[in-house]
């Protein structure tokens, strides 16, 4: 699958990368419509502006029951084209996810990895077989195969809204944490898609995949909990009925991140998990953005 760096706004190769921004294409999605059976959150929040139009961002909050795993919807709603993006979708929830991008006249744009899942196959390639057009995005650190790479500092735009890319490795080398945009014309409070980095009450294991417990807690600590307090973390999974955290409660309850350093090595080097049932079908699978069956069937 051919690798895409991202699209600049400007091509100049001397704009910081904090100031990079991936290009907002607009996409038809032709999914039928079918009932939406699994646990849904429907929450919508509308930006603090000083225009007098505010811009809106349509949020949707989806669950895949076997691998407890959430896909997030976010759209910029009061763009005229509503282009929208799926974080972290699932195989399993594809036709689901699409029915829901078309109930709601939403066209989308993007689907992106938190990082190289190991408990479930992404949805991203299935994806772009039903919706012609759609971008695969995942880290460039992860290596794996998608139509753009990411890295610390790009901003994923979608209408006037933006995700901010933030390295967040320790779980696997490459995950990664998206961030809703910083300014006055963006969603208040923010809202920081952890992936399998931090966990409600948790954080992600950090014994396969490239993992190092003392790079989690580093990036944990300087890229997420450097956040305003008030920023809402939504993670890729949860396995007991929580739906959503923040910064602020993260810090102080946590039980693992808020221990020193040293005592937190500890407690993930001494987890005895066992292996995961579904790395040895899912990795290879996400590293090919999940289409490797069709791969070996064109070969």
């Amino acid at each position: 699958m051919l690798r895409l760096r991202c699209l600049l706004l400007s091509s100049s190769n001397s704009i910081p990368l904090k100031q990079r921004f991936l290009p907002s294409p607009i996409l038809s999605c032709s999914s039928s419509s079918s009932s939406v059976r699994s646990k849904m959150e429907s929450v919508s929040y509308t930006t603090r502006s000083s225009s007098s139009s505010s811009r809106k961002l349509l949020f949707r909050q989806l669950f895949e029951k076997e691998s407890s795993t959430y896909t997030y919807l976010l759209a910029d709603a009061s763009h005229p084209d509503k282009p929208a993006l799926l974080v972290d979708p699932v195989d399993r929830t594809v036709d689901r996810d699409l029915s829901v991008v078309k109930d709601l006249g939403l066209k989308l744009v993007y689907a992106i990895n938190t990082h190289v899942h190991a408990d479930h196959v992404t949805g991203s390639g299935l994806i772009k077989t039903k919706v012609p057009g759609v971008k695969s995005i995942i880290s460039k650190a992860s290596q794996a195969s998608a139509d753009i790479l990411v890295e610390a500092g790009d901003k994923i735009q979608f209408g006037d809204l933006y995700l901010e890319v933030r390295a967040t490795p320790g779980h696997t080398v490459g995950c990664v944490t998206y961030v809703t945009g910083d300014g006055p014309d963006q969603p208040q409070p923010r809202m920081a898609f952890t992936g399998d980095a931090v966990l409600i009450r948790g954080c992600g294991r950090t014994d396969f995949q490239g993992g190092s417990s003392k790079q989690l807690y580093e990036s944990v600590h300087s890229q997420i909990f450097t956040l305003p307090k008030d920023t809402f973390i939504y993670p890729a999974h949860d396995y007991k009925g929580f739906t959503v955290s923040t910064v602020g409660e993260e810090m102080l309850y946590n039980p693992r991140l808020t221990k020193d350093e040293e005592t937190f090595k500890s407690i993930m080097e001494n987890l005895k998990l066992s292996y995961p049932k579904m790395i040895d079908v899912a990795v290879p699978a996400n590293m090919v953005c999940g289409l490797q069956d069709l791969e070996s069937k064109a070969a």
